[in-house]
């Protein structure tokens, strides 16, 4: 149960701003290290922390109409009063990133599948923009809110190549810090294999921890059956890696075999996006400044989870 510091306006109450976060070019020669990009920073011009979060049953499916009284919040395990509950369905700003790499040879109508029913799903004054994973990041659609020319950009794309996923992702975090919507979110939908990135895995996750948005993640991942003992640890380690990124962002994580469906894991995480609740409570005080501030969000009814990010730096 996670939660996260957002970069939202509260009636000029509360004002968020934000180091860029850049895909830095690199050489082989030349290690890879979170000091080559700025990293993501959060200032506040008042102490008010806010934490969205979603709400959903054993099934995930998305659970709305709770109230304030029903949420618990503790700052460093300290219990906060929840200033207030906010929760209605605002447009948002959406990266898509869409793996069709070669590894995802097999699974790329299922991916793609999954993206349709995820834009089908989403509020129409949205604006979403698609990254494609290949041997590199490929961009085929900065924010727009035409979807369906979205959906046919996807229209004969083929799979080739290595695969840049953990690249494709942060690049898609950077391209979010320019969204013209306060609330933000990402989906990635992949097998989570790579094999040809220049940004490190924990770099991502540092990157996913400190960024304002919830990673939503789907997996399609093959069957296990007639696959070789290494074939099967690639694709184990591949799953992992999806599920730890929404972990650590607060966000919802699905996997999919290539002959499911996977359009109705798609349609819930779009239905999580639009009914997000956001906690307002006020920060303890100023001697945690720069020092990280873990958070954890509770319901009172234990047949419900929610997701939520892990804490946030204090201003």
């Amino acid at each position: 149960m996670r939660a996260v510091l957002l970069s939202l306006v509260l009636s000029s109450a509360l004002r968020l701003t934000a180091q860029p976060l850049s895909l830095v070019e690199r050489t082989h020669n030349s290690p890879a290290t979170v000091a080559d990009a700025p990293l993501h920073t959060i200032r506040a011009d008042v102490n008010m922390v806010l934490v969205p979060a979603v709400v959903t049953d054993r099934k995930g499916v998305v659970v709305t109409g709770l109230t304030r009284e029903h949420f618990a919040v503790t700052e460093n395990r300290v219990p906060q009063a929840i200033a207030s509950l906010t929760t209605q369905d605002t447009p948002s700003s959406i990266g898509v990133v869409l793996d069709m790499s070669g590894s995802m040879r097999t699974k790329v109508a299922a991916a793609a599948g999954a993206v349709r029913a995820f834009l089908n799903a989403a509020n129409p004054e949205d604006e979403i923009f698609l990254l494609t994973v290949g041997s590199r990041p490929h961009s085929l659609s900065d924010f727009t809110a035409d979807f369906a020319t979205l959906q046919n950009s996807m229209v004969g794309v083929q799979t080739n190549g290595d695969t840049a996923l953990v690249d494709t992702v942060y690049l898609a975090l950077n391209r979010l810090r320019l969204r013209r919507h306060p609330r933000g979110a990402l989906l990635v939908v992949s097998d989570g294999m790579d094999n040809n990135s220049r940004y490190s895995k924990p770099e991502l996750m540092r990157a996913a921890e400190e960024a304002d948005v919830q990673v939503h993640t789907i997996a399609i991942a093959e069957r296990p059956a007639g696959k070789k003992a290494i074939e099967l640890t690639e694709q184990s380690r591949g799953l992992a890696f999806l599920s730890d990124l929404a972990d650590r962002s607060g966000g919802l994580s699905f996997q999919a075999a290539i002959d499911d469906n996977a359009a109705p894991a798609a349609v819930k995480i779009g239905r999580a996006i639009r009914n997000e609740y956001v906690i307002a409570y006020n920060q303890p005080g100023a001697s945690n400044s720069g020092k990280w501030c873990s958070i954890q969000v509770k319901v009172d009814q234990p047949h419900l989870r929610v997701y939520a990010r892990a804490g946030y730096y204090a201003p």
